[in-house]
């Protein structure tokens, strides 16, 4: 059974056995080579969602700044990778595999790549590297617009994001079934401007966590405005006196212009502010987030950084960076080899060779062994309702596999202070419950081996933690 550092040990063992295997096929060893250098590379999580679904705002607001979209390319087939440098640049890879580097320039409304005028489709993927700290532990990739499901039920920009990513941000105004089946292989708007937008959203969310469909597919859903979030992060001195200026106005005054674009930027609103300058808070914000951002003015945020900040909390970006964080980044490890072990597989079936047979035997005994791949497993049928424990508990299970966070403390759900004696009475207490499930004949078989799922993540945390020092006992 593999662990820790070990399941990362055993996939990158495999690779170098493989290369050994192919080290006369070209095309096959730098697959294997491009697999080895991955899994030192930063995790890589595509943005996935249909037309105008808010990719290029989510992916700004996560970094902070307006860098996507990048104009300058063909956006119908282009992959755009976002990626950690010590200066802005871009390198276009076209479908003959030649890298070109290109420069880039700022623009109001993102990034420009002057490039040599490539024919649709010819471009395969662009890399731009920007220096932010929100890129030193991702590399995020902007896909085309997800086009309905062929007449395979295959959605092709999806299959290639779950291939090339470790994992994936899908967006969706309403859940519909043509995104469900998507994954199966204008703004980001809410509520037409209404005030409780946001909250209308989590209503949703909270009703598809409900539906199986949605669980099987997604480790979590959540609500969230990408354009209220940018808004949030990037907020000016200048915006917040806008705001604070129409905030002055009478709400009903106010309401009766934020019912549509043209009647909040035409004449006759009582403000000091000009038609650009109010055209420009809505491209920012939203007549939502317009409207949302002078409420807050007038409930108590009376600076920028308040308002700032309750913008960011109100979008639901917070959330968001914290579940990548719990559910992508701190498993990252095993996400990358999970990839490793696919694009391994799959090399293995294109092209098999004399060693086939004995290299798929360790992708499957390196599958069956993992204890991290089988946490995520049952972190999925929990969250699907397929398992089939009570409330508590399976909201115990979800907690204790890693479903809130891989530290000891998330896990046990303890306080961020607790000291290592305190979390390994609570880990040791949690194995021998979870152990007397696992060995209930009562239960279930489903109940008993995901019981022993969790059982065994209480045996790591155990380890983990080391235990309480002995006292030695005199003779």
């Amino acid at each position: 059974m593999t662990s820790g550092r070990g399941l990362e040990d055993a996939v990158w063992a495999l690779l170098h056995e493989a290369l050994h295997h192919y080290r006369d096929h070209p095309w096959a060893a730098d697959r294997l080579r491009h697999e080895l250098a991955r899994l030192e590379e930063p995790l890589r999580v595509a943005v996935a969602g249909g037309w105008r679904s808010g990719k290029s705002t989510l992916l700004n607001a996560i970094m902070g700044e307006q860098v996507a979209p990048v104009a300058g390319v063909d956006g119908e087939d282009t992959f755009t990778w976002y990626e950690d440098g010590p200066a802005p640049g871009a390198t276009a890879w076209s479908t003959d595999g030649v890298p070109q580097e290109l420069a880039v320039t700022r623009s109001a409304t993102g990034l420009r790549v002057d490039g040599p005028g490539w024919r649709p489709g010819e471009l395969r993927d662009l890399v731009v590297r920007w220096p932010t700290r929100a890129l030193r532990q991702l590399t995020l990739i902007d896909t085309p617009a997800v086009a309905d499901p062929d007449e395979r039920g295959r959605a092709p920009v999806v299959e290639r994001a779950l291939r090339d990513a470790d994992a994936l941000l899908y967006l969706t105004r309403d859940g519909r079934d043509s995104d469900l089946r998507a994954l199966d292989s204008e703004r980001d708007e809410t509520g037409g401007g209404r005030i409780d937008a946001l909250l209308t959203a989590r209503q949703l969310v909270r009703r598809q966590q409900r539906d199986p469909r949605v669980a099987a597919r997604c480790v979590h859903a959540l609500a969230c405005s990408g354009t209220v979030g940018l808004a949030g992060r990037t907020l000016g001195e200048a915006d917040f006196a806008a705001l604070a200026e129409l905030a002055r106005v009478p709400r009903p005054e106010l309401d009766a212009h934020l019912l549509s674009a043209d009647r909040f930027v035409r004449a006759g609103l009582p403000v000091g502010l000009s038609a650009d300058a109010r055209a420009a808070l809505l491209e920012r914000l939203g007549l939502f987030g317009v409207r949302l951002a002078t409420t807050l003015v007038r409930t108590g945020c009376d600076s920028r950084v308040k308002l700032s900040t309750e913008l960011i909390r109100r979008s639901g970006l917070t959330e968001l960076r914290e579940s990548v964080n719990r559910l992508f980044v701190d498993r990252q490890g095993t996400l990358k080899a999970r990839s490793a072990l696919v694009a391994v597989e799959g090399l293995l079936r294109a092209e098999p060779g004399p060693a086939t047979g004995e290299l798929l035997g360790a992708v499957e005994r390196i599958v069956a062994g993992a204890h991290e791949f089988a946490e995520l497993r049952l972190l999925a049928a929990l969250r699907a309702g397929r398992v089939g424990f009570a409330a508590e508990p399976a909201a115990e299970a979800q907690r204790l596999v890693g479903g809130e966070g891989t530290a000891p403390a998330a896990r046990l759900g303890a306080e961020h202070d607790a000291t290592a004696r305190q979390l390994w009475e609570l880990a040791v207490d949690a194995q021998w419950r979870w152990r007397e499930r696992a060995e209930d004949p009562t239960l279930r078989l489903v109940q008993r081996r995901g019981a022993e799922v969790v059982a065994r993540s209480c045996e790591g945390l155990i380890v983990e933690l080391a235990g309480p020092p002995r006292r030695s006992t005199p003779a």
